[in-house]
């Protein structure tokens, strides 16, 4: 964007770039396991329910489970896929839709995938037309939900996640979304949606990764979780991308504003 005020408008401009606020971060096996019980009361998906479980793990999740007075993660739990949209034309969800699907036929051909649990969040004009499309898929290792969350509960669905994914795309090609910036903010790789400048905001195979076609992201996806949650090598990748998030994190927006820009409104 600065290029472009140089070179159309004769602008020499100071670059803000986005950064999250304190409210997203990343968050304890403690709180996840909070949230996810809040979830279980109003999803099926995100409880855990077996015959062979104790009264003393009635408060077990999909995710998590209490052993002993120790809190673990799930050794069989589901992958967790965010992402968040307000449902208009400009995000081509049909392309997540495609990927999902090839998941779902991966999960048979593979066995070395986790089932899924793709939480969608927004309001918008075409969310009934991806619900709708949704319910015909009757997929049997896929789970899509597409809840409206409270403003104070968004920040910790991010956090929980295990991967994001950003269909954004920009007609100026001078934007960057902001749900990838709260994301980062969260500590949440994210798969984007590739478009010129936005490797201002992600790099590819360091922070996230960057697609063009449902093919594409079918492919990273299956690959982010195949063997999951136990692929060692993937999750040396996956650490290195928090690594690299958290130095991210180190600029928040209060801070950033002051450094960059208050200046520029007062003395």
């Amino acid at each position: 964007m600065k290029q472009d005020l140089s070179e159309n408008w004769d602008i020499n401009a100071t670059v803000l770039y986005d950064r999250p606020p304190h409210i997203f971060q990343p968050i304890t096996l403690q709180e996840k396991h909070d949230w996810f019980l809040k979830l279980s009361q109003k999803y099926s998906e995100f409880s855990y329910n077996s015959e062979a479980e104790n009264i003393e793990n009635q408060m077990s999740t999909a995710f998590t489970i209490i052993d002993g007075n120790e809190l673990k993660l799930r050794l069989d739990r589901p992958g967790l896929l965010f992402s968040s949209t307000s449902w208009t034309p400009d995000e081509d969800f049909s392309v997540l839709m495609e990927a999902l699907q090839v998941y779902e036929t991966a999960y048979d051909l593979t066995k070395k995938l986790p089932k899924l649990i793709c939480v969608i969040t927004g309001k918008g004009p075409m969310k009934k037309h991806y619900i709708d499309l949704i319910t015909s898929k009757n997929w049997q290792h896929v789970k899509v939900l597409t809840p409206w969350l409270d403003a104070c509960d968004y920040p910790t669905m991010v956090a929980s996640a295990d991967l994001g994914v950003c269909l954004h795309t920009s007609s100026s090609g001078l934007d960057l979304p902001m749900k990838v910036v709260d994301m980062f903010g969260a500590g949440l790789p994210v798969c984007a949606f590739s478009f010129r400048c936005l490797e201002e905001l992600v790099q590819d195979g360091v922070n996230g990764y960057v697609f063009k076609t449902s093919e594409e992201l079918s492919k990273l996806i299956v690959g982010w979780f195949e063997g999951f949650p136990n692929n060692y090598e993937k999750n040396k990748i996956a650490e290195k991308m928090r690594r690299e998030l958290s130095k991210f994190q180190e600029s928040r927006w209060e801070g950033n504003w002051n450094l960059r820009a208050k200046k520029f409104f007062g003395s």
